[in-house]
């Protein structure tokens, strides 16, 4: 029997920042750092880092959902971000880092549109949430030294998570 697997794509500021979380999850099968949301064919990191092709960084999960549901990503991806900031990331600023829940369908945008209402309705932001649920477009793979960054170059990818971890801590991990 085959296994049915589905993908998620996110956009959460740095893509090397966005893999880790959802890399070794239960149902996890890949997770690929790249770009979407542009018009810019086959975009390479120099072109989206330059503003122009309106593309953003995101993550293209593919999952097994017998093991690990879409809605269960969208509340792990809320987590990873500032969803009241729309103009970026942490110390990632810019389009090309906005948070963004790419949708492929109309079951995966009620489940966005749904848990997004009750992140708004939870309090726990005194600001509004502005990250944006939009129609999944091509997503394009970015290059190869990019990919698995976390693993490649953990000193760096420490120091890139340092502001995303004190909101985590701050906002998430409340006790």
């Amino acid at each position: 029997m085959t296994q049915k697997l589905e993908s998620a794509i996110f956009a959460g500021g740095c893509f090397w920042c966005m893999v880790q979380p959802f890399d070794s999850l239960p149902g996890i099968e890949k997770v690929r750092s790249g770009y979407t949301g542009g018009h810019t064919i086959n975009p390479t990191y120099e072109e989206v880092s330059s503003h122009t092709t309106g593309h953003t960084e995101a993550v293209k999960i593919v999952y097994d959902p017998k093991k690990l549901t879409y809605a269960e990503l969208v509340s792990i991806y809320w987590e990873q971000t500032d969803p009241t900031d729309a103009m970026g990331q942490f110390q990632d600023r810019g389009d090309s880092y906005r948070p963004v829940i790419f949708v492929a369908d109309d079951t995966q945008r009620q489940i966005a549109e749904k848990s997004r209402a009750a992140l708004a309705a939870s309090g726990r932001f005194d600001k509004p949430i502005l990250t944006t649920i939009e129609d999944a477009k091509p997503f394009y793979e970015a290059e190869e030294y990019h990919q698995d960054f976390y693993k490649k170059d953990p000193t760096r990818e420490a120091l890139e998570m340092s502001q995303r971890l004190a909101f985590q801590q701050k906002n998430w991990h409340k006790n």
